[in-house]
Parts: C-alpha cells; sequence; structure tokens
C-alpha cells in the first residue's frame, strides 16, 4: 500500500488531534499514584478523550477491550487496564494512547516510574525517550525510512538494550495504522524516501535485557521473555521540506 500524503486541511486536524492526546498524556502523568488501578488509568483517559469530543482509537480496535494501553514493568505494550491490577512504588508504567479527531488519529507513548524508581529504570525511560529524538533527526524529506530505524538501533545498542523486534512504528491518518512500517532496528536497506507531508507514528520500544517477547494468552499483552524492564516512547510526526514536527508534542519536555 502507498505511504499517504496529507493535504494541508488534513495536516490542521491531525495537528488537533495530537495536541488532544498531548493534554490526555500530560493529565494521566499528573494522576499516575501508588494505589490506583490500571483500570483507573483507562477509565480517566477515556473520560478526558471524550471531553474533547474525540473518540479513543483503540476502543474495540481488532476487538481490543480499553482505550488506554496500560504496560506495567516488564509489559512491552498492549496490556489490558484491569482493576485489581494496583501500580506500586517502583513500578514503570508505559501509557498508549491514541484519539480520533474528525476522523483522523493520533497516536502516542509515554512511560513514567511510579513514586520512587531504581536508577536502572530511570535510565531505561530516559535512553528510550532518547532513541525517539535520535531517530527524529533523520525524518526530513529526503533521507529514508531506515535511516531513522538505524539510530534508534545505534542509540539503544550503545546502552546495551535489546531493541523490541517483532513490533514497530506505523504510518498513521484516517487510519491508526497506514503504510509504512517504521522498524527500530536497524535494516540493509534503507527504505522508501520520505517526502513532505508523510505522517508518521515513531515508536521505540526497549528492553533492558533481550529484544525477544512472548504475547500473554490474552493475545494481546506483550512482554519480555527474560522478564526485564521495558520503556515505549511514541509520538507522531509530520515530515516537513524542514524539520519534522512532534504533532503529539507541541511543548518539548
Amino acid at each position: 500500500m502507498a505511504i499517504t500524503i496529507k493535504s494541508a486541511r488534513e495536516i490542521e486536524l491531525m495537528k488537533e488531534a495530537g495536541r488532544i492526546l498531548e493534554i490526555v498524556h500530560n493529565e494521566l502523568e499528573k494522576a499516575l499514584r501508588p494505589g490506583m488501578s490500571t483500570m483507573d488509568i483507562d477509565r480517566l483517559g477515556e473520560e478526558i478523550i471524550r471531553s474533547y469530543d474525540c473518540i479513543p482509537s483503540f476502543l474495540n480496535y481488532n476487538g481490543y477491550p480499553a482505550s488506554i494501553c496500560v504496560s506495567v514493568n516488564d509489559e512491552v505494550v498492549h496490556g489490558i487496564p484491569n482493576k485489581h491490577r494496583i501500580l506500586k512504588d517502583g513500578d514503570i508504567v508505559s501509557l498508549d494512547a491514541g484519539v480520533i479527531y474528525k476522523g483522523y488519529h493520533s497516536d502516542a507513548a509515554r512511560t513514567h516510574g511510579i513514586g520512587e524508581i531504581s536508577k536502572e529504570a530511570q535510565d531505561l525511560i530516559r535512553v528510550t525517550k532518547e532513541c525517539f529524538f535520535e531517530g527524529i533527526k533523520y525524518a526530513k524529506e529526503g533521507n529514508h525510512l531506515f535511516d531513522i530505524s538505524a539510530a534508534i538501533d545505534s542509540h539503544a545498542a550503545r546502552h546495551g538494550y535489546g531493541v523490541v523486534r517483532d513490533l514497530c512504528g506505523h504510518g498513521i491518518g484516517t487510519a491508526l495504522h497506514e503504510s509504512p512500517q517504521i522498524p527500530n532496528y536497524k535494516e540493509n536497506r534503507r527504505g522508501p524516501k520520505l517526502k513532505a507531508g508523510m505522517t508518521l507514528a515513531i515508536e521505540p520500544m526497549i528492553n533492558m535485557g533481550t529484544w525477544e517477547v512472548n504475547w500473554l494468552d490474552d493475545e494481546w499483552t506483550v512482554v519480555t521473555r527474560d522478564h526485564s524492564l521495558s520503556a515505549h516512547y511514541e509520538n507522531t510526526v509530520l515530515i516537513t521540506e524542514g524539520e519534522p514536527v512532534l504533532l503529539s508534542l507541541t511543548q518539548k519536555s
């Protein structure tokens, strides 16, 4: 399938979707605390999304039963919220969320520490975020897609971390998942050439140990095979003739 180039009108709608999603993530981060359930996070996230007249991208997507993917510690992605899963001091939690605004999606993920977390966990969260920003240095018209992948992989490797290979980023627009697929590991090829107007969800998923993962019996939750910690960082990115525009991160922090 061809990679779609968004019109000026489409880009404006996606900017608004991204702005709203940024608010969702900021509000969820403020609410996180030991003692809350992962279901509490999901309910709050859906409430915020709908308060902006948006629809949660993930709810019922291919059967996924919640609005926010809440993944704790060794869970990489797609953790299903549960009222019995209680966050405790020292946990790390990855929140992956998407919104649909007037038919257009935005997708972003953040990993947060709950209370006091270990230095090792802090480093993993920091480096995973750095991987994203290393990757988007190459997210410019005229570069190639897998230049982004190679930069993410190289930065993670410098810290001895495993880069998940079974899951990847993706194009985004009127569908949550569009072409192209965006691996977070180095490919032998360079991939398609980037053009202004492409919109991409770039999302490093980085493990403290092995890159290998397993799926749990719920057929959604992905965990590290060696039960090491995992972190996730994602934004919806617009390719331009110059620097990329982060649609879901208007205030860099």
